[in-house]
């Protein structure tokens, strides 16, 4: 049972003073207790575990990784050198051998047409010995016994022995004759038969002149190809080690950016890290002040007395003419002598493909491989030039075909002795499919085709 309390004033008991304040006592060392650990806890935060820092890679790697890329760079730097005197030298030869090819095409057209002049001078021997022949026979005719019997038949006997009136006055005719003209027709056409025998000796003659000619053409053009393959061995090898130069040198300045980047990875890490634990360190102090400011005012209420207190306080934070240009392209090589060789034509450089047209109306006067050029169109011209082609990827044109100036003949190729895709154009104005080349640019700028270049 309850007992209720008196109404009135209440008795002081033993010990009551001292009870209160020993609860004052423990109410603030509470209150001190809870702001301290609430600090605490503030200031001890993260319970997320920090990332391991990035790699931080040395002085030392970072200068070998340098070094590296400066070897790789300068052996670069040399096979390149060695890349461009190779291209020039395989150039110079490209040029000899395409000159080669010509002289040797220009050969067989010359020992053709001595052929020909051969041929029609034996033919001309051969009518003028059928006519001596012819002569001596008519003669013999008329003595027949002399030359049978191996006697001389006199003129009368000669008309004696006639069989009527018509061979007897047929045969006094030609005793006359033979004996006005015998000598003298037998003396001319035995001087035309040797002047046809010295006339097909020289021609002859100038036929194996111009076969030694051709064979000596034929030599050289074989030198000049086992040089221009010998020399494009030599370009594809030292190509080849620059390509792996260039990897080596690629994969160094990538390991060396790596390296770089890396070390620039791990000096922002350090800094955010600098960062943050300014930061924790700020808010550690400013935790650590607010702390004290509420055990400071725990101390004050307590000290203000009062029957009971309870402690607590929490903080928070918080992207058509006349005459035109056969192809578009550059201009890579002009006409002209170069090493002692002629280059007959200027070279068009563009991607394989490309289209080529006609530069002049006229007749296909042949298309297909050709020597040094690989394949190639050759156009004899409504004026009498013939126009050249050469290094094309494909034609489309047959031999004997009349095209017009403009129209699409072929495609840019690297065909035969060839550094590139490019076009080699030439113009003969004389009309030889081989030789009388000229400088193009002048041709067809007189000709109303407005080039620059050459």
């Amino acid at each position: 049972m309850f007992q209720r309390r008196p109404s009135g004033p209440a008795s002081a008991r033993p010990g009551s003073r001292r009870a209160s304040t020993d609860r004052r006592s423990r109410s603030l060392r509470g209150a001190l207790v809870g702001v301290v650990a609430g600090a605490a806890l503030i200031g001890a935060t993260p319970a997320i575990a920090a990332p391991p820092p990035p790699p931080n890679p040395t002085d030392g790697q970072i200068g070998a990784a340098q070094h590296e890329r400066e070897a790789a760079a300068a052996e670069v730097g040399r096979i390149a050198a060695l890349v461009a005197s190779s291209e020039a030298e395989l150039e110079q030869v490209e040029v000899e051998a395409e000159a080669a090819g010509a002289e040797y095409m220009a050969a067989e057209e010359a020992l053709e047409e001595a052929q020909i002049a051969a041929d029609r001078t034996a033919a001309a021997l051969e009518k003028a010995a059928a006519e001596v022949a012819a002569a001596q026979a008519r003669i013999a005719t008329f003595s027949h016994d002399t030359y049978v019997n191996g006697s001389s038949m006199t003129a009368p006997e000669a008309l004696l022995s006639s069989e009527g009136p018509a061979e007897l006055l047929q045969r006094a005719a030609m005793l006359d004759y033979v004996a006005d003209n015998q000598i003298d027709v037998l003396g001319q056409l035995q001087v035309a038969r040797i002047k046809q025998a010295n006339a097909d000796s020289a021609a002859r003659a100038a036929r194996d002149e111009y076969a030694a000619a051709e064979d000596a053409a034929a030599a050289a053009k074989a030198t000049a190809d086992s040089r221009l393959a010998a020399e494009q061995t030599a370009y594809d090898r030292v190509s080849a080690q620059k390509a792996d130069y260039d990897k080596q040198l690629q994969a160094a300045q990538i390991h060396l950016l790596q390296l770089q980047g890396a070390r620039n990875a791990y000096q922002q890490w350090a800094a955010q890290k600098a960062a943050e634990e300014a930061a924790a360190r700020a808010a550690a102090e400013k935790a650590a002040r607010d702390a004290a400011a509420a055990a400071a005012a725990a101390r004050a209420k307590a000290s203000d007395g009062g029957g009971s207190s309870s402690g607590g306080g929490s903080v928070s934070g918080g992207g058509g003419g006349t005459y035109v240009f056969p192809t578009s392209g550059h201009i890579s090589s002009c006409y002209g002598y170069r090493w002692g060789r002629l280059h007959a034509g200027v070279d068009i450089g563009a991607p394989i493909g490309t289209n080529i047209y006609a530069a002049a109306s006229g007749t296909v006067a042949r298309t297909g491989p050709a020597t040094g050029f690989g394949q190639a169109v050759y156009i004899r011209g409504d004026d009498g030039a013939v126009t050249v082609y050469g290094h094309v990827n494909r034609d489309f044109v047959h031999t004997g075909e009349h095209v017009l100036a403009g129209e699409l003949i072929a495609e840019v190729g690297n065909r035969g002795h060839s550094t590139g895709p490019h076009l080699h154009f030439e113009v003969h104005p004389g009309g030889a499919m081989y030789s009388g080349a000229v400088n193009p640019m002048p041709w067809l700028r007189a000709r109303g085709v407005n080039v620059s270049g050459c």
